[in-house]
């Protein structure tokens, strides 16, 4: 996929490489802070990737193993430039937690006794939870703009059993996994047989 802008043979590896890095960089919180950041940015400022691809690259960045922010940068740097731009985005997610957290470790004593440092995670908790928030609402928007009704019956059950029910929270995801997989394909062959 070519952007705006974007000559469809050159692979754009070191705007993609520092997007990532400066994203990783500047955000803290985890996965669910840097994916709203990232979709601006890919989808928003460089239209590298739309809107429904962005929501798909999530979902599956979710619910692979591993962390999320570096599954979400893979799969981004993937979609973009292939092979070497997973690399890339990889390295550019995994590079500045790696290197704030040697420099914190080598002062942990020093930062968890300051008053200033606690004072400033708190806050930075306060925000964490209103990106989350953010997230929470774009991706049931998403859902709720295609007016399907599995969508919305397999998001309002998946809440449900996770919240209420206690259900695993893997047995939920493979299992809605399942379910979104076995729908694209009934509408893949219904979209044919049309």
């Amino acid at each position: 996929m070519t952007g705006r802008g974007m000559d469809p043979h050159k692979k754009p590896y070191g705007r993609l490489f520092w997007s990532v890095l400066t994203l990783s960089a500047c955000t803290f919180g985890g996965g669910f802070v840097i994916l709203p950041l990232m979709r601006k940015k890919f989808v928003q400022d460089l239209g590298w990737i739309d809107e429904q691809e962005m929501l798909d690259l999530t979902a599956i960045a979710q619910s692979s193993p591993g962390a999320i922010a570096v599954n979400a940068a893979i799969l981004v740097g993937y979609r973009v430039a292939g092979l070497p731009g997973a690399a890339l985005t990889a390295l550019g997610a995994v590079l500045p937690p790696l290197v704030i957290l040697s420099v914190i470790s080598l002062f942990y004593q020093a930062f968890r006794a300051n008053p200033l440092i606690a004072a400033l995670l708190g806050g930075m908790v306060v925000g964490v939870a209103a990106v989350i928030a953010d997230v929470t609402v774009t991706l049931i928007r998403g859902i709720l703009e295609h007016r399907r009704l599995l969508p919305v019956l397999v998001l309002i059950a998946a809440f449900a059993a996770v919240r209420f029910f206690q259900v695993n929270l893997l047995l939920v995801i493979l299992l809605c996994g399942c379910i979104g997989a076995a729908d694209t394909l009934y509408r893949g062959r219904k979209g044919a047989g049309a």
